[in-house]
């Protein structure tokens, strides 16, 4: 048997490994590589296996850097299988929809320019007749501790990873040649107590572990202190009759604000009928994906949608899908609360709304993620006086939040929990990661304890 690793080998993006046994080629995810310089040159270049031959393809879960480049890997000749829960089908088909737009948009843009220039056009790296035909490799979909037969001798099962609806780990049990091994892969680990989802099933003992190291050096705070914390910076902005402005990522964390506003309201922080405006076709798209998958949630959550009950409404939300209602909000000078994509201001409407009230000292812009350096989000965050939006230099003299409590991430303890219930493998191999971060925060732990750790490189193929 081998496995190897071709992407999320010693940085946080681009998962995706391949594991040969029993004369199958199982690949687990296949994710965009993003926010490093060469990103553009990394996700167009060759996978380091053939498409061709990889006879099945367990996807973990829907984020970009998970199956961003599942529609390449078909145009580039995969043919065989795609299986996972059916959240993460759900959600998978937004999110490679939206990356495909992106991708026309991006390339038109640039063959615009280039065409001036006399220059020839860009090719997009996929678009949505390549999504379109990517779906059609979807086959099926399976539900936490349900066992499945990949072909004889090979047997697999997800659980709950916790880490966004519907994310899961794989055990993989398989036989070859005599060899039987056991080999799980964490896909992205969620942190323990989050109040829509559950907490992640602990993996049985195993031969070999892959698992993500993305917080492997630290620890976050407690999310009761965050919620409070959201809740009021809320509070605070509406009594001073400004608006507040939350950058949001569409895909689980829109979900969870809108549920902790939903709490505020509540608690009577703020009052139920106070405008909430959901800015983003593609966050109000995946709230509706959330709704039809209440097997995902907490028992509690579940039961009260099985009687009607909505986790995500509140009184005064307001969806906006058109551009022209976007604008609308403009009218809007104070006492509501604005979500809008991007999560890190790259992009997106919350950049016009941000122009229209980071200047007001009434104002408030909350952030409730991670700001990669060279954002937007991150210029703001480290104290920039003005930034430039569409055009214009804008002073910042709105308060600005920084709440940094609601990662969908586990930390190191966690991560440790979750590795011990593994017993003592022979090898534990840490992805998703930075190398002089996380990763190697992750990787002291555990040979401290006295365990095998591997750190490997991008293409990098061991015998197991």
């Amino acid at each position: 048997m081998k496995l190897s690793f071709h992407g999320a080998a010693q940085n946080v993006t681009g998962s995706c490994h391949l594991l040969q046994c029993a004369g199958l080629r199982i690949l687990i995810d296949c994710g965009m590589f993003q926010g490093r310089q060469h990103t553009d040159e990394e996700n167009a270049g060759a996978f380091g296996f053939e498409p061709s031959e990889i006879d099945v393809l367990l996807l973990t879960h829907a984020h970009l850097d998970h199956c961003g480049r599942i529609p390449l890997l078909v145009k580039r000749g995969f043919k065989g299988e795609i299986i996972c829960t059916a959240p993460t089908r759900d959600l998978a088909e937004l999110i490679m929809m939206d990356s495909a737009k992106i991708q026309e948009e991006d390339a038109a843009r640039a063959t615009r320019q280039r065409r001036r220039q006399g220059k020839s056009p860009i090719t997009p790296l996929y678009t949505i007749p390549d999504v379109l035909a990517a779906l059609k490799r979807f086959g099926r979909v399976l539900a936490y501790e349900e066992p499945f037969k990949i072909s004889k001798g090979v047997d697999a099962r997800f659980i709950n990873a916790g880490h966004i609806l519907g994310a899961a780990s794989v055990v993989i049990d398989a036989v070859d040649e005599g060899k039987s091994r056991r080999i799980v892969f964490s896909g992205d680990i969620g942190n323990r107590g989050h109040q829509l989802l559950p907490d992640p099933t602990p993996p049985p003992t195993a031969d070999y572990v892959v698992v993500e190291s993305t917080y492997g050096d630290r620890q976050h705070r407690p999310l009761d202190g965050s919620i409070k914390e959201l809740l009021e910076a809320v509070r605070e902005t509406l009594s001073r009759g400004g608006n507040v402005i939350i950058p949001t990522f569409a895909l689980e964390r829109t979900q969870e604000v809108l549920f902790y506003l939903a709490k505020g309201i509540d608690e009577d922080v703020f009052a139920a009928n106070t405008p909430v405006f959901l800015d983003s076709p593609m966050a109000i798209s995946a709230t509706e994906i959330f709704r039809a998958h209440p097997e995902g949630f907490r028992d509690h959550l579940r039961r009260g949608m099985s009687r009607g009950a909505d986790p995500f409404v509140l009184p005064g939300l307001r969806l906006t899908r058109d551009v022209v209602d976007s604008i609308l909000i403009n009218r809007v000078r104070g006492g509501a609360i604005i979500m809008a994509g991007s999560g890190m201001c790259t992009g997106g409407r919350v950049r016009h709304h941000m122009k229209q009230n980071i200047w007001r000292k009434e104002c408030s812009i909350v952030f409730v993620g991670f700001a990669a350096l060279g954002t937007l989000a991150r210029d703001i965050i480290d104290g920039a006086k003005s930034v430039r939006l569409q055009g214009k230099d804008m002073p910042v003299n709105a308060k600005i939040y920084t709440i940094n409590g609601f990662s969908a991430h586990a930390d190191q303890q966690e991560l440790l929990d979750w590795l011990g219930t593994t017993g003592k493998p022979r090898m534990t191999f840490l992805v998703h990661g930075e190398r002089d971060g996380g990763m190697e925060g992750l990787r002291q732990e555990l040979e401290s304890k006295g365990l095998p750790v591997r750190c490997p490189e991008l293409h990098e193929v061991v015998d197991i």
